[in-house]
């Protein structure tokens, strides 16, 4: 059967030349077929030359691009793009790590396989589709991670029932695609942390901030530490093994449920840590001379474009909370998970928070995603974690 043929307007072209993986609509020409929602389509330019294939999607992204040169997207084909993003975990010493079985394997555009995520935790795989070609796909990927990892996997769960585009009309279940699992206990450089992706967010954990909690861990000798949005307790765990005291505020019950299993988990019952649900900013109103360290790892704050300024007035006001009423002397980690929001824009944000409270400020450290969600240099988007460790005189 003869594909679906996609042609960019005039100079639309340059895009993907620089292999970025997106199509976007406004630059489509004309659509030759009918292509249904995860259909694979070929992309030419305005000339008729080819362009790419990829995954039809009706919405802002229209095409989210699997290779550039001709080829058939089969079981081969993926099994192959699985064996790289595999290969480049092992490389890195991820795969094999004593104290580390939890990260990122599959990375979407990082790992030229866009609208993928496989995150793998202690034996199982939890999948999330961000697109319609790829969940058509999921019990074939199933099928190439036991393949690939043989007793390494012992199950794969597919979460993509809150991450398929809304408007395909797929009603996604969430499933074991193979084995089943309870809940597991993973390690992470070290320290044990229960992952329940039935119920946590995104697949369970925040793997992205790995490094980041590692580095924390340098800094927490002796202090009090103050970890908002605390989630399951990431960051307070790492801190927890020298500090003085710890306290975890979330806004949701079941995520500080799980900050004290995890805290449990790495120290038993400790006086020295203590959780608050509260509103994060309600907390930040009056906690003057209490913290020498805080840490703020919200949610996104802005996931479109459209709400960019506001996103950024919210960082602001965030650090400026935190950096008026920090100790003397303090430290501050400070974060942004928004696509949109650049590296630029955040330091920005902080620049300006800093200023409104007229301290000295330094910046000790930029910080970022680690090396399991790789960025790929064609397309800048797949950067979306940025950091900054601030010292505050």
């Amino acid at each position: 059967m003869e594909r679906v043929k996609i042609v960019l307007k005039s100079g639309k072209d340059q895009s993907p030349r620089r292999y970025h993986p997106w199509i976007f609509s406004g630059a489509i020409k004309k659509i030759y077929g009918t292509p249904v929602e995860g259909d694979l389509v070929e992309v030419y330019d305005n000339k008729d030359e080819f362009l790419a294939i990829g995954h039809y999607q009706p919405g802002s992204i229209a095409v989210r691009i699997l290779s550039f040169t001709r080829v058939e997207p089969d079981i081969d084909f993926f099994r192959d793009r699985f064996r790289k993003a595999i290969s480049y975990r092992e490389s890195v010493g991820l795969l094999n790590d004593p104290g580390t079985n939890v990260f990122r394997l599959i990375y979407a555009e990082g790992d030229d396989l866009p609208g993928l995520i496989i995150d793998y935790y202690n034996g199982v795989a939890v999948m999330q589709t961000h697109s319609v070609g790829m969940y058509r796909l999921r019990r074939e990927f199933a099928s190439i991670l036991k393949e690939l990892l043989g007793d390494k996997i012992t199950a794969v769960y597919d979460k993509s029932e809150g991450t398929i585009p809304h408007m395909s009309g797929i009603s996604a279940v969430n499933e074991f695609l193979y084995g089943n699992s309870d809940p597991v206990v993973a390690t992470e450089n070290g320290f044990k942390f229960r992952i329940d992706w039935t119920t946590g967010q995104k697949t369970g954990f925040f793997i992205d901030q790995r490094e980041n909690r590692k580095l924390l861990g340098e800094y927490t000798d002796g202090r009090s530490v103050l970890n908002m949005f605390g989630y399951t307790g990431g960051f307070s765990v790492y801190a927890m093994k020298n500090a003085r005291l710890v306290h975890t505020v979330d806004s949701s019950a079941s995520a500080i449920d799980m900050a004290n299993e995890n805290i449990r988990l790495n120290y038993g019952d400790d006086a020295r840590h203590e959780s608050f649900k509260v509103d994060a900013f309600d907390f930040l109103n009056d906690i003057k001379g209490k913290y020498d360290l805080i840490i703020l790892d919200p949610p996104a704050f802005a996931k479109h474009q459209n709400v960019l300024a506001n996103a950024l007035q919210g960082y602001k006001r965030l650090n400026i909370k935190a950096i008026e009423q920090i100790k003397p002397g303090g430290i501050i980690f400070t974060f942004s998970c928004s696509q949109v929001v650049t590296k630029e824009n955040f330091r920005k944000s902080v620049f300006a928070a800093a200023a409104n409270t007229g301290r000295r400020v330094k910046i000790m450290h930029q910080i970022g995603q680690p090396v399991d969600h790789p960025v790929n240099i064609y397309h800048p988007e797949s950067e979306y974690l940025k950091g900054l460790v601030i010292y505050v005189e």
